[in-house]
């Protein structure tokens, strides 16, 4: 009986819930039954010995938890007589519950998360329970037929087809164990030599765990390197369901799982202070932070640096960078080795925000720390629920001498092979011979058509303002008088608003006045005949109502004699920041407008240099390839093909 089958197999048990239970249901029901049969699959070769010792001590003022894992060979235990074979068909549903609650503390949470009993009671109700029990029992899950890796694949592909039939998404649940495999290659291939000695001992941490598919995956992958090292995982997810199978999983495998924790881990850091060799994280696409938003902004603004999130914040539609932050906070320090990271995020992370955003702020605090190594530009249609471009950042806050001040990209977008068969959106997959490709291309540090090395510096520029004169000329008409009369400045004038009308009127006509110092003094003077005299803030409303822009008007001037700017030509520029501004500013800027100047007070909050720094890495722009048009020829022989195709559709609906 092959993975396939099993998943098959399984997967038919749902016809039975068909017309009873929603198709939304059908994985609330066969995914813990699951759970429950490759648990007691795990304890059957040890169960009569762990109930004959249960009887010895179940009198004796002893902690069962220290005996029984021992005798059971597993980190949990049943003290049950029961099993799915020998529930009956009478008492069903009491024996279940028997069964369930003489689990393990640690084995009996997995049930509570999934609401078992209220699943249980149902079936039982519509007559279902035994039908159930029976078609599970006989469904083999002994860990010598299925290995805990296939036992894993049979869970997320039951996730998936179960969250397909009711329209659901189960890409936020697990990621493909292609696209894993390759991350956690990438992460610790650099650590290869120190994961090989005897009992090396490391720990590695998944924020967004869903299954505990990368969790998983790192363990193969280091066992496969040394079998003797020992990697123990902690993790945290926000769904029960999902937190339920990862602690399962884990617990077959043998871990403790007291360090599988169930929370936002946004809002709730369950493993406060906690430190770790490895992170791997693949958090949820462009899902906003609504529901957390009052819990981060507090701990950004009250612990800035010392909490989580002191870099800055990103927009609420995308809290990505949030985990990648958290990560970031779980970060070794040097002395002890630092932390490696492998996180898989969309697009938007690595260039949303300008310069002085949230956004840009965190790529600038990681750049400038020289923690990012790499990014892998992976290939569109990896993923169950969704087509678009992703990223692999690999982060590490010890780098390797050779790597220090420089990160590498890579465009692995071609490099896939296409599937048979579609799951979902996934039209596409790595093999492990492309997986060794990528990895090869990290490995070799060097450059190439499709790994490029820069310095950290260079994704990191100035945005400079760009100023230019405001340059006005003057002319009173009715539709000026009639535009400035509407206004609430006028308004405001109450007992002068009669003299000033009739100031405006005495200086309508064709006169232009290039220059503003010249209009006001005009506009002045009529006041004064009039007995009136208005402040500058009361002539600006007046001014303005009777002024154009005209560039071949005289330079306004401020109070101070410097030339007043015009907010219409205001411009910004990104000056690299291996580049000094004033040659930048002169070559760029200078050459086509020579009237233009840098606003100086605009000034970087952290350095207190002109400009404010910004960071992006814009990855089409360092991989794109010139593709010349088609000839027009080509072009034209296409539009009259379509001509022809369309007049034949017409003349067959015509006739």
């Amino acid at each position: 009986m092959n993975q396939k089958n099993l998943d098959t197999e399984i997967w038919a048990v749902a016809d039975l819930l068909r017309g009873d239970f929603k198709q939304s249901e059908f994985g609330k029901i066969i995914l813990p039954f699951t759970v429950l049969r490759r648990l007691e699959c795990v304890l059957e070769p040890t169960r009569e010995a762990v109930l004959e010792q249960y009887e010895a001590i179940r009198n004796d003022d002893l902690d069962q938890d220290l005996i029984l894992p021992g005798i059971a060979r597993a980190p949990f235990y049943n003290t049950s007589k029961f099993s799915l074979a020998t529930l009956g068909s009478t008492s069903t549903r009491h024996n279940l519950e028997e069964y369930i609650s003489r689990f393990s503390a640690n084995a009996r949470q997995i049930f509570d998360e999934f609401s078992f009993s209220n699943w249980i009671d149902k079936l039982d109700q519509h007559d279902l329970l035994y039908l159930v029990v029976k078609e599970f029992r006989g469904i083999d899950l002994h860990p010598d037929r299925i290995s805990n890796h296939e036992m894993g694949l049979i869970f997320e592909h039951l996730i998936r087809r179960f969250a397909e039939s009711a329209n659901d998404t189960a890409g936020e649940f697990y990621t493909p164990r292609d696209v894993v495999r390759l991350t956690t290659t990438l992460v610790f291939s650099n650590d290869h030599e120190a994961l090989g000695g005897e009992g090396v001992v490391r720990t590695v941490y998944d924020c967004a765990a869903g299954t505990g598919g990368f969790l998983s995956s790192a363990i193969e992958l280091v066992n496969e390197w040394n079998p003797d090292a020992r990697l123990i995982p902690y993790a945290q997810e926000l769904n029960p369901e999902t937190h339920a199978i990862c602690v399962a999983d884990k617990l077959i495998q043998g871990y403790d799982t007291k360090n599988i924790k169930l929370g936002n881990t946004l809002s709730n850091d369950l493993l406060p202070g906690e430190r770790f060799d490895y992170c791997l994280a693949n958090p949820p696409f462009g899902v906003d932070w609504k529901k957390v938003q009052k819990a981060v902004k507090g701990e950004h603004r009250v612990l800035g640096y010392s909490g989580r999130f002191g870099p800055g914040l990103p927009r609420v539609s995308d809290g990505s960078m949030l985990f990648l932050m958290h990560l970031l906070s779980k970060r070794k320090p040097e002395s002890e080795g630092g932390t490696r990271i492998g996180i898989i995020l969309s697009g938007s992370p690595l260039f949303n925000g300008s310069a002085g955003s949230g956004e840009s702020e965190i790529r600038r605090w990681i750049l400038e720390n020289d923690w990012l190594e790499a990014i892998v530009a992976l290939p569109t249609d990896l993923f169950y629920n969704t087509g678009i471009g992703t990223y692999v950042w690999v982060l590490d806050t010890d780098k390797e001498p050779r790597r220090k001040g420089l990160v590498q990209l890579i465009d692995a977008t071609g490099i896939h092979t296409p599937m048979r068969k579609s799951l979902g959106s996934k039209r596409r997959w790595l093999t492990d011979e492309q997986i060794a490709e990528i990895a090869r291309l990290h490995d070799n540090f060097e450059e190439t058509p499709v790994s490029k090395l820069f310095d950290t510096e260079d994704f990191g520029y100035r945005r400079i303002t760009v100023e230019r004169p405001l340059r006005l000329r003057f002319q009173v008409t009715r539709e000026s008088i009639a535009s400035y009369m509407a206004g609430k400045p006028f308004q405001n004038l109450k007992d002068k608003q009669e003299p000033v009308r009739k100031a405006l009127e005495s200086l309508a006509g064709d006169t232009l006045w290039m220059n503003r110092e010249d209009f006001l003094a005009e506009l002045k003077s009529a006041l004064k005949t009039r007995g009136i005299k208005l402040t500058t803030a009361q002539l600006k409303p007046i001014w303005m109502a009777c002024g154009e822009r005209d560039e071949q008007a005289v330079i306004c001037h401020d109070a101070k004699g410097n030339p007043e700017p015009d907010p219409d030509l205001r411009d910004h520029e990104n000056v690299p920041l291996s580049e000094e501004i004033q040659d930048y500013f002169e070559r760029e800027v200078l050459s086509h407008v020579p009237d233009a100047w840098i606003d100086k007070t605009k000034k970087d909050k952290k350095d207190g240099q002109v400009g404010i720094v910004g960071y992006e890495i814009n990855f089409n722009r360092y991989f794109y390839q010139y593709q010349p048009p088609r000839p027009l020829e080509a072009i034209d022989a296409d539009l009259k093909q379509v001509e022809a195709e369309i007049a034949e559709l017409l003349e067959a609906v015509a006739s």
